[in-house]
């Protein structure tokens, strides 16, 4: 089994599907040469503006600067700091990204970007991922914020509009590395993305998440304003970025916890940037925002948060078990002096009961009601039950949590209730966290409905990116990385296939790079 075998392997199964063999083979020699391009010139800019563990991350970390590693190189050296790297098509659901990113693992473009877009691109890509990401997690504390911010992520509530940001982004970053995009493709596609990002109601949990996360991970810096340091992917691995970022044409701010309320602008380089003391000032600014998370806070600020997010997440009750579904209702009560004024919340199915981020079953096709307060329901049989929040509840237990009949009054007067539900009284709610309490039980029943799949678009793009390199320009790249390798370059050769190459101008300066500066006078 090869290292990267293993790492998917260890996956749980609800992220494999996710997967995709990088296929090696499927790189051109183009693709190879757009590689060794942008890791020469970010290196060699880099080699005193990056933090200091970036370099020497590269070679820790399996990645070399004359053509795409594979994976398996990676995986190799990863594992000797706790982490692992599977390949993954392009944008993945940002709920999927962060789950992988918390248990140590770096989702990995497959795809690299075409030679038109070397300077930026808004598509992941290898370059990116692995040669953003991967470096700096040689830093054990770095590596460290990255798990911790991953489950910040993964725990944040997204809401039903983050999804159609999430769409727009993807079709985007497809559009942008078509060649056979038009400028109306593109200019509808970024459209498509102003009108998702408009369409929002608040910013959610996760959008705040992720705009933490894009201003450090993504575009942070580290120092002083007199002694910057570059350590963020996007600028470490955007030769753009990574030149502007350190100009006068850049704001500096001081990193935090503003940046979770900054937008960002995927489609264009940041006028401004955020700036760490060190990284323990992320941990600060990370812990600083988990404060303000349903995740931590629970309680009706929680309950609130999953009403007005429209998606599914789970509910912590005082005894630890887990309630996940969609929050449809939240009955408040007068009784001000109880730390949960919430007297009753709705739920509507499926409903998934689990503990410790286990199902304790097949999930419930009904709703769900939660009352709050201190009172204990039979296992069977007939139940009136009154709460200090003046809720009467009154119906027959089946068991199993499935009650009949139900019927509830909130000071005197009737409340609207299914009649078939499942009943649960707790306390208190010490959590309200995104997404189901158990990915992989909830994937295992409504993960072939929801399927991810790659698109008819990305595939067609991923074709035609493929069909525009013409076979004899490929077969000029292959000839040239020979000569480089085996240090024998052929001058008359390299003069035959400048004229071949003149519209290509990254071929152009692979052979300018094997020509003598004296022959390169007579061209």
């Amino acid at each position: 089994m090869t290292p990267t075998e293993r790492a998917i392997q260890a996956l749980p199964k609800h992220l494999q599907r996710f997967v995709v063999p990088q296929d090696c083979d499927a790189y051109t020699q183009r693709d190879h040469a757009v590689w060794r391009h942008i890791l020469g010139r970010l290196t060699e800019h880099l080699k005193d503006k990056a933090v200091d563990s970036y370099l020497r991350g590269l070679e820790a970390t399996g990645i070399g600067l004359e053509r795409i590693p594979s994976l398996d190189e990676m995986n190799e050296k990863l594992s000797r700091l706790g982490w692992s790297a599977v390949s993954v098509r392009g944008f993945i659901p940002p709920a999927v990204f962060t789950e992988l990113q918390s248990l140590g693992v770096l989702a990995i473009a497959a795809d690299i970007r075409t030679f038109e877009h070397v300077e930026y691109t808004p598509a992941p890509d290898i370059v990116h991922e692995s040669a953003g990401h991967a470096p700096i997690l040689s830093d054990s504390r770095y590596a460290e914020y990255l798990k911790r911010s991953g489950v910040a992520g993964f725990k944040a509530i997204a809401s039903a509009e983050d999804q159609a940001v999430f769409e727009a982004i993807r079709n985007l970053s497809v559009v942008k590395e078509d060649p056979a995009a038009t400028p109306e493709d593109v200019r509808m596609s970024k459209d498509r993305l102003q009108a998702a990002c408009a369409s929002r109601r608040y910013a959610s949990e996760n959008t705040k998440a992720s705009r933490l996360y894009w201003w450090t991970a993504e575009y942070g810096l580290v120092g002083d304003l007199d002694h910057l340091k570059i350590y963020g992917a996007g600028l470490l691995s955007s030769i753009g970025e990574a030149e502007r970022c350190l100009s006068k044409a850049v704001d500096k701010l001081p990193l935090s916890l503003v940046c979770a309320d900054t937008e960002y602008d995927i489609t264009s380089m940041q006028p401004q940037l955020f700036v760490a003391r060190d990284f323990d000032h992320l941990f600060e600014v990370l812990e600083a925002f988990e404060s303000t998370m349903a995740w931590k806070r629970g309680g009706d600020f929680g309950l609130n948060e999953a009403l007005r997010a429209r998606t599914v997440n789970h509910l912590v009750l005082e005894d630890g078990l887990e309630l996940s579904g969609k929050v449809v209702q939240v009955v408040g009560s007068d009784a001000s002096n109880r730390a949960l004024r919430a007297s009753m919340a709705r739920l509507d199915g499926p409903i998934l009961l689990s503990r410790n981020g286990h199902a304790l079953r097949k999930p419930w096709s009904e709703g769900a009601l939660v009352a709050f307060g201190e009172a204990k329901l039979p296992a069977r049989g007939a139940f009136e039950i009154r709460l200090a929040s003046s809720l009467v509840l009154t119906g027959f237990m089946v068991g199993d949590h499935e009650a009949i009949n139900l019927s509830a009054q909130l000071d005197g007067n009737p409340l609207e209730v299914p009649s078939w539900a499942l009943l649960f009284i707790s306390e208190g709610l010490p959590s309200v966290a995104g997404g189901p309490a158990d990915p992989g039980g909830w994937d295992r029943w409504f993960g072939e409905q929801n399927a991810f799949a790659e698109g008819a678009a990305e595939a067609d793009a991923r074709a035609r990116k493929a069909a525009a390199l013409s076979p004899r320009l490929a077969e000029i790249y292959e000839a040239v990385r020979g000569m480089r390798e085996s240090g024998n370059p052929d001058s008359a050769s390299l003069h035959a296939w400048l004229t071949e190459s003149k519209d290509d101008w990254l071929l152009t300066e692979e052979i300018h790079e094997l020509l003598e500066p004296d022959q390169l006078k007579t061209i």
